[in-house]
């Protein structure tokens, strides 16, 4: 038994509000918790049905709205129809019977049509298919399995030995339906529910309802209005327990269904601001405040943002007058505080008086990391995230005792253009709220995504206590305050908390103190040598002198809150301090309301190795007290040579590390280096680690993942791990090694660094198949190294040009900006056809690498089959590892549809004609060969083998165009096609796969066919003795009979033509075609039959069949008798295939034909001969022989033989027969399946961006 238990939880730790002073601050000011305050959620949406989200500390609505704003949950309800009878038909084709209490305007009403799998996340929608599996299809085929195979079982008894072809083709059938369920089974796919949906107008509001019965039966279903307006919602089924809102737009002809499409967004408001009344040390930081849920997470590209959906957000927020906006989102950028997304967000921010807190990222630990646009953008707040030992133990439930510090993986500043990068830091882990779909009540998450709405609850505290007592606030302002009112934490670097940990109380005194200064509405902008925000020197050629910097600062008043008078009267007296020695600055500054420049030199010279941080403050000598009033940040980093020239290696000895520690190291890469190795090796003998190894180099104007490598890695005792990276030589690196944060125990360990240098004369290296032989040379910078050069082509890329494209103003209010703004769509059309199946990823190479610094909002594309089935989406990023947008493809035709927005018509005008890229893998690499001197690569001789290069040695290679036979997919290698692989060159992994580059192989025309073929010489031998005037009458006869499907089936041309031409059996095919495509076909089904006939009575089938059994013909006229025997074969099964379809016809439709009697044995006969002739599988008999096998009842023969017509050409008339095939061999659990496939696979439009 223990001997102690210790009975309280530190329950403080669940939530963290105690360190940044929440907790004390409502304690002190209760009314002050958060009340009149507005938070808007951007993330991926909240569940109104989570605990701790229905009603603040007051009694009012928790949430005030739920919007979708990425258009994932969009249905197009366009199609307007009237009400009869009290029912209409849904676009799924049920019956929609309207409730008697529903009051519908005009009797009209508006409907849609929504996959419920369209609005799950991946997490919800894998669980509902394997549930679904389980309830509906699994119990019902066992027992048809059971059934079938007991059928088969007394077959067998009963018919040991079948003899008659009726037997054996029973015995087929019932095989048949063993093999097709036992196939069914396998390849099992639900697509999930289908929804009808109707929107009406009830005189007073717009209303909707989602079947979710899938029965037609709407009055078991909710009726709902917008959320904004009676703040109610429906849960689609007590399987998934996915809740859902509504919000209709444009007069009803659009209908927004929200849901979340991850546990992430109701986390967040959870922290924020959820209440629990009766259990309020779970409560999130300002239970008092109100929030709006904002869905800008798409469901259709994995929960990713998009631009169109953060515009669409920001338009919600000014329409809301949000106080604040939290957005636990965001990628890495290729440059900061820039793009159309960033100066949407901005605007927010500096016109509408909204204070925009952002996480800075879950990229860390090495510097340079922020993610955008939390730590990158001016105007947001990026927050860092700490943990502190009472999370560790409530939360992580830590053996030992810790230090608090920042998670490892917290993104670090600065960023590339000097600014500091992360503003503030707060707890980064909480166990909250997660939606009902998840059937957990809460969950433990952590990240920036955790520390960011920590912090918006913290301001969100101050905001209510200033409003409370009116005192005035901006965003300048409130963020002035937060950070010189941050409390550092020891053991933390700037870099990783920014000033510090979020103190509420703190904060909200010196708003309260300094709410009248002269700066309290105005921002400084910080501009360093034109564009910097701050001083950033890492590069070695900038550590040569001292650098002088010219920094302006401009003071901008807050646009409608500041008067003119104020803006003249604007004067500052500012002394400006630096703490390190290495930096001069002007001691005095008067500042007014125009930018002023001064000079700041900063001498990195006798600076010790690592980096170092400082900055030069601006206080007003009125009140100096009061912090800061702007900060210029300077950081220095100086790299550290490497002193071995003959290995290239730096090596770090018996490196201690503890739980969170992390070392830097930076180097200087040597010049000419184009690879590095990393190797730690664990000198512990007792237990293993968790370390994560990450590197860094900055390239202007490419996001920092360019030239990033990380690895978490877990070393067992005395283990070791070797990993290769690409590098850029002449560059700092910066070499972080850190032991995971939660990892108890010490650990020491040894590591090195070992630099390559081979590289190619080009960076990236094309060859066109026009050119010829090829030459590029390798060169080894750094010493002597073995290579083995080799290149492999992965992706075929296609380039298309749109089909059409089309500007059009998206009408509504919610794509209008402030001031009337309208916003554009640019959308084009491209197609594509594949001839067999392969895996394509549609690319916007213009636009795809950008997101938040895009001059456009968005580039969202949809792909679809010539169905209109939707079968992938994307939008930017298509080739960063975990947002691959790539989608399997069968044979058939395709459809991209691409959009891109923007609020200028003529930015849009510029992108008309814009390609995209259709990349096509590889079904297995393609390997190209590689010579070692020219005249090996024209003749294709021997091949280049692994070699050792010299140092500084220059190693010529050679390619020759690829052979036409060896071209992958011939069909879509079209001029202009190009394949994409590597080049590598160093011998030994991992090296030999960081040494990788760039290759691309320019494919050229193909070679022209040969059009010569036999059949044109074997016409003009047949007309060789024929006159022009025979050669006329003979044409002029076959155009006449071409008109005979053309025309009235009345009408006299067919007696004409067989009163002059009666033994022509052309004549009577084309008749025959004619008659069989008529609609009413049982008026002349008499007629297709009697023609059959003759037809067949015409020719001498007997010899016809001999000369196809003969092995070889070696007769002078071979190839005329050949020709002419294909023709006849091929007018016998024609005249059978009419034949048989038509006596299978009259029997399974039970027609009266006076004329004529049909029996099951003349449809047999018929088989019979058509067996002779060829396979009754053939494409062309199977029609025929499911209508044979359905004559004879034999359903699991006839539905085989449809399932593969079905594969070869899908078309929804046959999905329809197959459906019924299944509903009469009484598998209604497979018609079921299917029918809901169907309204899938054949919606009646596009789905709508």
């Amino acid at each position: 038994m223990a001997s102690t238990v210790d009975m309280d939880f530190p329950v403080d730790g669940i939530l963290p509000k105690k360190e940044t002073g929440a907790a004390s601050f409502v304690n002190k000011y209760p009314d002050y918790d958060g009340r009149n305050v507005l938070i808007a959620i951007l993330d991926t949406g909240v569940d109104p049905g989570a605990s701790g989200l229905q009603t603040t500390t007051t009694g009012e609505p928790k949430i005030i709205d739920l919007i979708d704003t990425s258009g994932s949950g969009d249905v197009d309800t366009s199609t307007v129809v009237e009400v009869k009878d009290g029912s209409v038909r849904g676009l799924t084709g049920r019956t929609l019977v309207i409730p008697e209490d529903w009051h519908i305007d005009e009797g009209k009403v508006h409907l849609g049509v929504k996959n419920a799998f369209e609005l799950y996340p991946r997490v919800l929608k894998d669980r509902m298919i394997k549930e679904r599996r389980e309830k509906l299809w699994d119990p019902n085929n066992r027992d048809a399995i059971a059934a079938a195979s007991k059928a088969m079982e007394d077959f067998e008894a009963t018919h040991p030995n079948p003899t008659s072809q009726e037997e054996k083709q029973e015995k087929e059938n019932l095989l048949a339906q063993l093999e097709l369920l036992t196939d069914a089974d396998k390849k099992y796919n639900d697509c999930g529910p289908v929804y009808d949906c109707v929107v009406f107008y009830d005189g007073d509001t717009w209303r909707a309802c989602v079947d979710t019965s899938e029965e037609g039966n709407l009055s078991q279903c909710k009726v709902l209005a917008s959320y904004r307006e009676e703040r109610q919602y429906g849960t689609l089924s007590n399987d998934d327990m996915m809740n859902y809102s509504i919000n209709i737009y444009n007069d009803g002809n659009v209908l927004e269904v929200v849901c979340n499409t991850g546990s992430h967004g109701t986390h967040v408001a959870c922290i924020a601001a959820g209440n629990f009344p009766e259990n309020p040390e779970r409560n999130g930081v300002a239970p008092g405040a109100q929030i709006i849920g904002i869905k800008i997470g798409d469901t259709r590209i994995g929960s990713m943002e998009t631009g169109s959906a953060l515009v669409r957000a920001m338009i919600k927020v000014k329409e809301y007058k949000c106080d604040l906006v939290n957005y636990s989102y965001g990628e890495a950028s290729h440059w900061s505080n820039s793009g159309r997304v960033c100066d949407v967000l901005s605007e927010m921010v500096n016109k509408h008086n909204v204070i925009f807190v952002s996480s800075a990222g879950n990229n860390g630990p090495a510097l340079s990391t922020m993610g955008t646009p939390g730590g990158t953008t001016s105007a947001l707040i990026g927050v860092g995230a700490h943990v502190t030992p009472a999370m560790m133990a409530a939360e992580y439930s830590l053996r030992e005792k810790l230090p608090p510090m920042h998670y490892t993986w917290s993104s670090r500043g600065p960023t590339a253009d000097g600014a500091l990068g992360v503003s503030i830091s707060a707890p980064g882990g909480a166990i909250a709220s997660v939606p009902n779909w998840t059937l957990k009540g809460c969950q433990l998450m952590n990240g920036t995504s955790m520390s960011s709405p920590n912090a918006c609850g913290c301001i969100a505290l101050v905001l209510s206590g200033l409003k409370a007592s009116n005192v005035e606030y901006n965003p300048y302002s409130v963020r002035r305050a937060l950070q010189n009112t941050a409390k550092p934490v020891d053991g933390v670097e700037v870099f990783t908390m920014g000033h510090g940990l979020v103190q509420v109380e703190k904060a909200y005194e010196y708003l309260l103190g300094h709410c009248k200064s002269a700066e309290s509405k105005t921002e400084f902008n910080i501009s360093c040598s034109g564009n910097g925000r701050g001083i950033y020197i890492r590069e070695p050629l900038e550590l040569e002198k001292p650098l002088v910097v010219a920094v302006s600062i401009e003071p901008v008043q807050y646009e409608g809150i500041t008067e003119k008078e104020e803006k003249i009267s604007f004067c500052m007296q500012l002394n400006l301090t630096c703490d390190a020695s290495y930096v001069q600055c002007p001691s005095h500054l008067e500042l007014m309301n125009t930018t002023r420049s001064v000079s700041v030199k900063v001498d990195p010279r006798g600076l010790p190795e690592g980096v170092h941080y400082t900055e030069v403050c601006a206080y007003d000598v009125t009140c100096v007290e009061k912090g800061p009033v702007f900060r210029i940040p300077v950081t220095v980093v100086v790299p550290a040579k490497v002193s071995d020239t003959m290995n290239h290696e730096v090596q770090y000895k018996d490196m201690s590390f503890k739980p969170g520690q992390i070392r830097r190291h930076f180097l200087h890469v040597p010049s000419g280096a184009s690879v590095a190795v990393l190797r730690v090796k664990s000198k512990d003998t007792e237990k293993s680690c968790r370390m994560l190894l990450h590197t860094i180099q900055l390239i202007p104007q490419y996001q920092y993942k360019k030239y990033e490598f990380e690895k978490f890695v877990n070393i067992s005792d005395r283990g070791e791990t070797t990993q290769a990276f690409p590098v850029v030589g002449d560059r700092t690196i910066e070499v972080c090694i850190a032991k995971w944060w939660a990892n108890i125990g010490d650990v020491n360990l040894d590591y090195s660094v070992t630099f390559h240098g081979v590289k190619p004369s080009s960076r990236q290296i094309t060859v066109h198949g026009g050119d010829g032989v090829c030459r590029f040379e390798l060169r080894s910078h750094l010493k002597t190294e073995d290579i083995s050069p080799s290149v492999s082509f992965k992706t075929l890329t296609q380039p298309l040009r749109p089909t059409d494209s089309k500007v059009r103003c998206l009408a509504g209010p919610r794509d209008q900006l402030p001031e009337g703004r309208q916003i554009y769509a640019l959308e084009l059309t491209y197609g594509f056809h594949v001839s067999k199946s392969t895996e394509v990823t549609p690319d916007l190479s213009l636009l795809s690498d950008l997101l938040y610094e895009s001059e456009y909002e968005g580039q969202l594309w949809m792909l679809f089959d010539s169905n209109k089935q939707l079968l992938g989406t994307g939008d930017a990023y298509p080739h960063q590892v975990k947002k691959h947008y790539n989608v399997k493809l069968e044979k058939g035709d395709y459809t991209v549809l691409v959009q891109v927005r923007h609020d200028k018509k003529s930015m849009l005008d510029k992108l008309k004609s814009v390609i995209l890229l259709i990349q096509h893998k590889l079904s297995n690499p393609l390997n190209f060969d590689l010579y070692g001197s020219w005249q090996a690569a024209l003749v294709c001789g021997k091949k280049l083998n692994s070699t050792s290069l010299k140092k500084t040695e220059l190693f010529p290679m050679f390619t020759a165009p690829l052979p036409d036979d060896k071209i992958p997919m011939a069909k879509t290698a079209s001029p202009g096609c190009y394949l994409s692989g590597t080049l590598t060159t160093l011998k030994d992994e991992p090296a030999k796969k960081a040494s990788a580059i760039p290759f691309k192989y320019v494919i050229t025309e193909a070679p022209k066919k040969n059009n010569n073929k036999s059949n044109g010489k074997d016409k003009g031998e047949k007309n060789k003795d024929k006159t022009k005037e025979e050669e006329y009458t003979e044409a002029l006869r076959d155009l006449r009979i071409s008109w005979l499907s053309k025309l009235e089936i009345g009408h006299p041309l067919f007696e004409e033509l067989r009163s002059q031409y009666e033994d022509h059996l052309p004549l009577y095919i084309a008749r025959l075609q004619a008659l069989d495509s008529e609609k009413e076909r049982e008026k002349y089904v008499a007629e297709i039959m009697d023609l059959s006939k003759y037809i067949l009575s015409k020719i001498d089938q007997t010899s016809v069949l001999a000369y196809f059994g003969m092995k070889t013909d070696n007769s002078t006229d071979a190839t005329t008798v050949k020709t002419d025997k294909e023709e006849k074969k091929s007018q016998v099964l024609t005249a059978l295939l009419k034949l048989g379809t038509a006596q299978a016809d009259v029997i399974l439709n039970d027609w009266n034909i006076e004329s004529c009697s049909v029996t099951d044995e003349d449809l047999d006969k018929t088989m019979i001969e058509i067996a002779k002739w060829t396979d009754t599988n053939d494409a062309k008999v199977l029609p025929l022989s499911i209508k044979h096998a359905m004559v004879h009842r034999q359903y699991g023969r006839a539905l085989k033989m449809s399932l593969k017509q079905l594969e070869d050409k899908p078309n929804k008339d046959m999905e329809q027969k197959i459906i019924e095939l299944y509903g009469k061999i009484g598998w209604d659990h497979c018609a079921r399946h299917f029918s809901n496939w169907i309204l899938v696979k054949y919606p009646g439009s596009y789905r709508p961006f």
